[in-house]
């Protein structure tokens, strides 16, 4: 696919340097990260004083363990800007997803930040197989979504030329690949996948395109999509991860020359596994939950956040730093639904505002050719129960123009009669995944 490209050489040394190397940049920019943090965010203040830790009690890297983890509750609990660690004239970008309720997870950034990503995106590219003088065709949502402008800037910073189509209107996708001849893709893979099935309905066979490689992230795919995607675009297909709390992508990425396992770019973000249920630290190959603390944020770090991915810690192969497993699932009931983050509550949130509606209702995910589909079960009250047939369809489209509004995906919506939605003993089961079913 791509064998006559040198992929060995790294973008920057550190990539290589030896692990004393880069442990020792690693323990100087946690004690930075720690004390800056500290010392200019109240809420860090008051979490590592309730703790009885301080910055200068770290001495070596697993002293990171006597430390606090930060959830996302609490970014809500300081919206919009109380976790900033600058004055708020030195932010210069601010972006947000969504949380657990309305109120969506906002992030900001300094110069010196925004140069940082542009430049680990720029890493993560030539990584993945990019290089200068390469036309990106960038298929991801532009705005608020760290997606769309984490690649824009990071191809422009390798000296990409960037097509910043965004998402959508898949009919002009495949003419602009079709006019403009690119050498990378970055969208989502269900998406990719729906542009193949655009190539194929105007009868072109999409490895006739000028596509290389595809680089793909904002939602958890397999690896028989990736044969797929290979298979019908005759392409790379990389994986990508990031999340907009740590910095947005650019946190991890595969080496094309390997492809097996995400990269971390470990001398800016310092991982740790911890076991979901008591907070240990788990040791390098066991499975748990993702944890990462930032080491050269100035606008907002993070210390020891906990991401809610489910995934382990492999050894380096590509390059010096440790890899991380793809991503299996998530220690949280958090959906991801074409790249944008959905939680039960917040459907649960605005179901609660329609008097009409009971709050018995069931999430159910499935899969529509290549993309994800949302669909939302929920009941009628019962002293509505006869007039199910007149009101359902004025509920389900408020609630349906609702949910786009506030969470920003399209769902489809059933009202249902009373007791047809399952009543469960113990913890409601709110979320029924039929995609692998």
């Amino acid at each position: 696919m791509n064998a006559e490209r040198d992929f060995g050489k790294p973008y920057d040394a550190i990539e290589n340097a030896s692990i004393d190397e880069l442990r020792a940049v690693q323990l100087e920019r946690l004690k930075w990260s720690l004390r800056h943090a500290y010392d200019n965010v109240p809420f860090y203040r008051r979490k590592f004083d309730a703790a009885g830790v301080h910055p200068d009690d770290l001495k070596e890297l697993s002293d990171l363990a006597k430390f606090p983890f930060t959830v996302k509750d609490d970014l809500r609990e300081n919206y919009p800007f109380g976790m900033f660690a600058v004055p708020r004239e030195q932010v210069v970008r601010v972006h947000a997803s969504s949380g657990t309720t309305g109120i969506p997870t906002v992030v900001g950034y300094t110069k010196n930040d925004i140069d940082t990503w542009a430049h680990l995106m720029a890493r993560s590219i030539w990584a993945a197989g990019g290089r200068p003088g390469d036309i990106a065709h960038i298929a991801y949502g532009y705005g608020l979504f760290t997606g769309g402008l984490g690649f824009h800037y990071g191809a422009e910073k390798l000296g990409c030329t960037v097509v910043p189509v965004s998402g959508g209107m898949t009919e002009r996708q495949v003419q602009l690949i079709l006019d403009f001849r690119p050498d990378l893709i970055m969208v989502t893979p269900s998406y990719l996948l729906a542009i193949a099935d655009e190539f194929e309905r105007r009868g072109i066979d999409p490895r006739e395109s000028s596509l290389r490689i595809g680089m793909h992230g904002a939602e958890p795919w397999t690896e028989e999509m990736r044969a797929e995607i290979e298979q019908r675009f005759g392409i790379d297909a990389i994986d990508f991860y990031g999340l907009s709390e740590v910095i947005g992508p650019g946190v991890s990425t595969e080496c094309i020359e390997t492809k097996d396992g995400l990269t971390i770019w470990e001398d800016h973000f310092y991982p740790e596994i911890i076991d979901p249920e008591t907070g240990e630290v788990l040791p390098d190959g066991e499975m748990g939950e993702l944890v990462f603390t930032s080491l050269t944020k100035e606008a907002f770090p993070v210390i020891r956040y906990r991401t809610r991915d489910l995934t382990r810690l492999l050894p380096g192969t590509a390059r010096t730093m440790r890899r991380m497993e793809k991503v299996t699932g998530r220690s949280d009931d958090m959906m991801i639904i074409r790249g944008v983050n959905v939680f039960p509550s917040q459907i649960e949130e605005l179901i609660l505002k329609d008097e009409r509606l009971s709050p018995h209702y069931v999430l159910e995910l499935t899969r529509d050719g290549r993309l994800d589909e949302l669909t939302v079960h929920v009941e009628i009250k019962p002293q509505l129960a006869g007039e199910l047939d007149t009101l359902a369809q004025d509920c389900a489209e408020r609630l349906r123009h609702n949910i786009k509004n506030y969470i920003g995906v399209t769902t489809r919506v059933r009202i249902r009669q009373v007791g047809e939605i399952e009543r469960s003993m113990g913890k409601a089961k709110r979320v029924i995944d039929k995609r692998r079913m």
